[in-house]
């Protein structure tokens, strides 16, 4: 059977885990795309990848996993389009879907290609491809998300992939679903984590903070950048689930205020509840 190869296009810690992942845990070929030149020649010397992407050997890829930004993955899918060999699947590590499956489903089947939506529920505080490791997604969640532009084999191979280089849950949703609950389990937690960390107590938590204030600041050291654009192309989902947060937040906060002891602990005891019975 022929060696496959798989191209990874950008290579910060989530591309990078990926090809340090299928080197170590797959026989791909790997080879690497990133903006910064010096990068993918690291990742070269350090056996993360088999060789630096460009457009020839794009043509010999049988899997092309996009690692960037949802703008910037589909732009560089429409302009290398006619590089990419009949039956090329097409897939993706971005924090949204309906936006890629907007851009990419009709193009790719124009042209003969394959697409499958991809989100890996694995990261870390720190980026870029120094932080990235080969066993990032032990044990971690894949999202996946059927298109047009795929079949029940091809669906199946994604998986396969995925189960081969470490991820133990292989969910396959659709890209509304899947936007609605990212905007609820990870960007809303982004927004409120940078929202709290705006206090004036702030300035002097040191000495005061332990584990729960840990728990919350900690993904607000974030790239902003990244989590501008999601935001934005999200906002219908984000901007229910921010509504949806304000409502709770004002009743606790019109219960301490008028001293309703009553309401408050019958609003604590619900959250409370709600966390035993969903985990």
């Amino acid at each position: 059977m022929k060696q496959k190869t798989i191209a990874i296009v950008g290579l910060g810690l989530i591309g990078g885990s990926f090809a340090r992942a299928f080197k170590k845990y797959t026989d791909y070929i790997v080879i690497g795309f990133n903006r910064t030149r010096s990068t993918a020649e690291l990742a070269l010397e350090q056996g993360a990848i088999d060789a630096i992407g460009t457009e020839e050997n794009l043509k010999e890829a049988d899997v092309v996993l996009l690692s960037m930004y949802p703008k910037v993955s589909c732009d560089f899918v429409e302009q290398h389009i006619d590089c990419f060999k009949p039956g090329c699947i097409i897939t993706d590590d971005c924090g949204i879907k309906s936006y890629l499956v907007e851009r990419l489903t009709g193009l790719c089947k124009a042209h003969g290609l394959y697409y499958v939506g991809g989100h890996p529920m694995a990261g870390r505080e720190v980026s870029g491809y120094k932080a990235s490791s080969a066993d990032l997604y032990k044990g971690a969640s894949m999202l996946i998300v059927p298109t047009e532009a795929s079949t029940p084999d091809i669906v199946h191979e994604v998986k396969h992939m995925f189960a081969a280089i470490g991820f133990s849950q292989l969910v396959i949703t659709t890209p509304e679903h899947h936007d609605r609950m990212i905007a609820y389990t990870s960007q809303l937690c982004h927004i409120v984590s940078s929202a709290y960390i705006k206090s004036p107590s702030e300035m002097e938590h040191k000495g005061y903070s332990g584990g729960s204030y840990r728990d919350l600041t900690r993904v607000a050291y974030l790239n902003e950048t990244m989590w501008t654009e999601l935001f934005i192309e999200n906002k219908k989902p984000l901007v229910a689930e921010i509504d949806e947060m304000i409502r709770h937040l004002t009743e606790y906060r019109d219960a301490i205020d008028q001293e309703d002891a009553d309401t408050l602990f019958s609003l604590l005891r619900d959250g409370r509840l709600r966390k035993e019975q969903f985990g």
